[in-house]
């Protein structure tokens, strides 16, 4: 097979899933349903809030694969956010029950043909350099792989099913102040709106108080700090984009996705900060069906980030690299 014929077989799947998974977040939208954002508790099944994970390797999902996960999760009604294989079912002496149908989630990485090695390994040797003076062009690719929520099997180990702590019904969420002092973030209270200014690298937030449900000041604060963590001094993100503009778009979707990871991870309900831009965010997903994976793997990096500051050492989440097969 040649060079050409390798990489657009490798394209192929891929592209597959990126059409496969924006197609189904592009429905959702236009259906009035925000994937980071569900109705957690009200339906027949009371999932715990928090991110999804692996119930063999404790690992969190990261990226996509969340929404995906998130997805199944209230379509399918369950009451665990715990996912694995069909071998680390068996490999933890349980068993996936006969007809359980699982969900595909995607593993990304790159491959250097092992053509491409061999001729630039010789290459560099008749050019008398070194193996790494050049490197071979590695194809990216995505692979998939099928999980099973917990409740579609049997005889797994107690801890496989081990939910998240309840959270206490209070205004002030001990956890969400801690992580945001935790930042060192200017954060600046007052005011009657909220934005982040990258000229002053400073988050502005109306008081706690000012929020009709004072939940909402948490969600709020962290989509702020979701767009802090684009600075050029953080992850460089690209924030110069007008209102109105793809770009612009773009950046407040990462936001929204950050948000929604943070809050999750510290048991406070995912909600919409910004509704109205469901139309600027349609806009972009039509016309770019990888917009939503690069969004999800920017808001993980952005999620990750905030959350590393958690006391004491906190679990980060893996990239997508790294997610949990």
């Amino acid at each position: 097979m040649s060079n050409n014929s390798r990489r657009k077989h490798a394209e192929r799947p891929r592209a597959s899933l990126y059409e496969e998974v924006t197609a189904r977040i592009v429905a959702d939208l236009e259906a009035g349903t925000f994937p980071w954002a569900r109705p957690w508790g009200a339906g027949p099944h009371n999932a715990p809030l928090g991110l999804p994970r692996n119930a063999a390797t404790g690992k969190p999902y990261s990226g996509i694969n969340v929404l995906i996960l998130w997805g199944q999760l209230f379509d399918k009604g369950f009451a665990a956010q715990n996912w694995l294989t069909f071998r680390q079912a068996l490999s933890l002496g349980g068993t996936v029950r006969k007809g359980a149908h699982g969900v595909c989630v995607c593993y990304a990485d790159k491959f250097v043909p092992k053509r491409d090695r061999i001729g630039f390994a010789q290459g560099n040797a008749a050019a008398g350099q070194g193996e790494g003076d050049r490197e071979a062009e590695a194809v990216p690719f995505l692979r998939r792989y099928t999980v099973f929520n917990v409740a579609q099997c049997d005889n797994l180990p107690d801890h496989c099913s081990a939910s998240a702590p309840a959270l206490p019904e209070r205004e002030i969420i001990p956890s969400a102040e801690a992580l945001a002092r935790a930042t060192r973030a200017d954060i600046r209270i007052g005011g009657a709106h909220a934005f982040y200014r990258p000229s002053q690298d400073a988050v502005h937030i109306p008081p706690q108080p000012a929020f009709f449900d004072q939940i909402n000041y948490y969600r709020t604060l962290f989509h702020e700090l979701g767009h802090w963590t684009g600075h050029a001094s953080r992850l460089g993100r690209d924030l110069s984009g007008a209102f109105g503009s793809k770009l612009y778009a773009c950046e407040e979707l990462v936001a929204e996705i950050t948000t929604a990871f943070v809050c999750a991870s510290l048991s406070i309900q995912p909600t919409v900060r910004h509704a109205d831009y469901l139309g600027y965010w349609l806009g972009v997903l039509h016309a770019d069906n990888r917009a939503i994976f690069r969004a999800a793997s920017k808001a993980s990096k952005a999620a990750d980030f905030i959350l590393a500051f958690r006391q004491p050492a906190a679990l980060t989440m893996p990239s997508d690299d790294e997610a949990a097969a």
